[in-house]
């Protein structure tokens, strides 16, 4: 069911709409592509050539004229392109940022980076279109994170009509009359496809950024999603499982619920409790998001079908499918972690985890010493190659670089523009961060685990192998069946050795009673019985005595405490027997 909503096609549709619309230029255009667009002339170039190229297909690759599909493009000759496409800038109002006094007479107008403060919105050019008037976008329509900033959903927007040749007209006289201007910010080309032989959507989002520096910067999504969900026979399997997960996370949350009553307070004192809390709550929103998804494609479609001449904003979709994979992640993630909570009889995992809670506040500490040496090193990296270096521009960029430098996926030439600190930042980043904090973290880790296992040495082998756990689970249901009868012998076994060792509080069971001392000497049994009866209560002894791993990890304790006040004990002693002896010296001194 997790599996379902992905498929490897995405991969190759998401590749192939790259090459077309991001990579490949054409000689039509100067060699224009997406990708090369570094001012607004470029960006009239890319979106009157390469832009319309790509998507309309009313031609065979030999010319001839697609006659039955009028008015329709297939991108590839497979990828039908849904309604119409949608180009929306974003712009910033004039004297949003402040002049210098010394400058005011030289620069009457200045326009600040984009912010939802400084967002232009008033009607400018012609005034008599919807291209140049602001339309404002619904509150829940996704915000875009570009390079430069963060953008809303609203602008000036206009569509593409559906043949070529109007769109080419339509982008020429934008081009003309102004309507990208110095205040535009961004531009974003909207458009989607739908391809049956897959079954897949395929949502594009081109973005042009043009910076309060000049120049432009350019980055697009592709997102292929499965909106369609139920089409073939493995879509209603998958729909089936998905029923049977709804009924499981129904019983998981009864389930919890009892617990919770049962335990109260101390319900929320487990770590792995909080994982199943969220587990819940995530299957909760993947289920709900789910149901709203499918009828919101229906609504959508609907809406398509009336009128090809609109821009179907599957964007909006896409964007929550995307949400939705990741929140099934997190929850297949965390699912497959919550399996150490079933695997803890195995000595291995016990060993590991106990390994990692005895030595989490070593951790801890090196931690908070390895963070404080790494961040200096961040802070000084980005003030001095800051400016000059794109791996080092920002903060984020510059601890992304240090895990590379530590991982040793680093160009250094980079950090020649400066001579010399570049050589000593690099130098001495992995001389204390690689070769010493990185060799502490390690001794910590592996001083640990020698000790636990040390610790686990002394303990009788009692580990419970996988197949000894499935063949009781088999052999209870078969009873519980009625498929097989309980055995007798067993009860009978466990009755006498009830019998011969009564459960008294505070005795010791592997000494014998007095009454069976007495009994056996008015009663002599046969020495082969009493060797028999003997055997069988030394080994009922030995399975009754046993040591749990629980058990021990708690003597453990209790005993590396008693250790430590040992020690403390130990050298207040001996702190006092050298007071003493300077004392009796002293007053073997003075007597003298």
């Amino acid at each position: 069911m997790t599996f379902g909503m992905v498929s490897t096609n995405m991969y190759y549709l998401n590749k192939v709409m790259e090459d077309l619309f991001v990579e490949q230029p054409y000689s039509e255009s100067d060699g224009i592509n997406f990708r090369s667009i570094r001012s607004h002339a470029d960006f009239w170039k890319f979106a009157e050539g390469p832009l319309l190229d790509g998507l309309y297909w009313n031609t065979w690759y030999d010319n001839r004229t697609m006659t039955d599909l009028e008015n329709t493009s297939y991108i590839f000759y497979e990828n039908l392109l849904l309604g119409v496409a949608q180009i929306r800038q974003l712009k910033v109002r004039n004297n949003t940022c402040t002049i210098y006094p010394y400058f005011q007479p030289f620069l009457k107008s200045c326009y600040s980076h984009y912010s939802y403060e400084a967002e232009d919105k008033s009607d400018f050019g012609l005034k008599n279109e919807t291209e140049w008037k602001y339309v404002s976008a619904s509150s829940f329509s996704p915000w875009y994170w570009g390079s430069m900033g963060f953008y809303g959903s609203g602008g000036f927007i206009f569509t593409l009509p559906r043949s070529k040749q109007e769109s080419m007209e339509k982008l020429a006289f934008l081009r003309k009359n102004g309507w990208i201007t110095r205040g535009t910010r961004a531009v974003f080309i909207d458009f989607s496809t739908f391809n049956a032989n897959i079954n897949l959507f395929c949502i594009v989002r081109l973005v042009v950024e043009f910076p309060a520096t000049g120049g432009a910067l350019t980055s697009f999504q592709i997102q292929s999603v499965k909106l369609l969900r139920y089409v073939s026979y493995y879509d209603y399997f998958l729909a089936s499982c998905e029923v049977a997960f709804c009924l499981f996370i129904v019983t998981f949350i009864i389930q919890e619920v009892i617990e919770i009553t049962r335990l109260k307070m101390k319900y929320f004192r487990n770590a792995w409790n909080w994982l199943d809390m969220l587990l819940i709550m995530v299957s909760i929103l993947a289920i709900c998001f789910n149901i709203y998804r499918t009828i919101e494609v229906s609504l959508l479609m609907e809406d398509l079908l009336s009128n090809a001449n609109v821009y179907p904003d599957f964007y909006f979709l896409a964007f929550w499918q995307v949400i939705y994979d990741n929140m099934i992640a997190v929850n297949v993630f965390f699912a497959w972690i919550k399996i150490f909570k079933y695997v803890s009889f195995s000595k291995t995992m016990t060993q590991l985890s106990s390994t990692l809670s005895r030595c989490a506040k070593d951790i801890i500490g090196f931690a908070i010493m390895f963070f404080i040496i790494f961040f200096a090193y961040a802070q000084f990296s980005y003030l001095v190659f800051g400016s000059q270096v794109n791996d080092f521009s920002t903060l984020q960029n510059c601890i992304f670089s240090q895990f590379r430098i530590v991982l040793g996926d680093f160009n250094f030439e980079s950090l020649e523009v400066n001579s010399i600190l570049g050589p000593i930042y690099y130098i001495s980043f992995v001389f204390f961060v690689f070769f010493v904090l990185l060799n502490m973290f390690l001794a910590i880790i592996n001083d640990t685990y020698s000790e636990v296992k040390a610790d686990f040495a002394v303990i009788p082998n009692q580990e419970l192998h996988i197949t000894d756990l499935f063949r009781q689970s088999y052999n209870k249901a078969l009873i519980k069946l009625k498929l097989r009868k309980p055995d007798t012998d067993l009860g009978d076994e466990n009755l006498e050795r009830s019998k011969e060792f009564p459960s008294t509080k505070g005795e010791d069971i592997s000494k014998p009673s007095k009454a069976g001392s007495t009994h056996e000497k008015r009663h002599p049994k046969p020495p082969k019985l009493r060797k028999g009866k003997e055997s069988h209560s030394n080994s009922v002894v030995a399975s009754q005595s046993s040591v749990f791993p629980e058990e021990f990890q708690q003597l453990l304790r209790r005993t590396s405490e008693l250790e430590k006040e040992l020690n403390n004990a130990n050298g207040k002693l001996r702190r006092i027997m050298k007071s003493m002896q300077q004392l009796k010296d002293t007053s073997g001194k003075t007597a003298q």
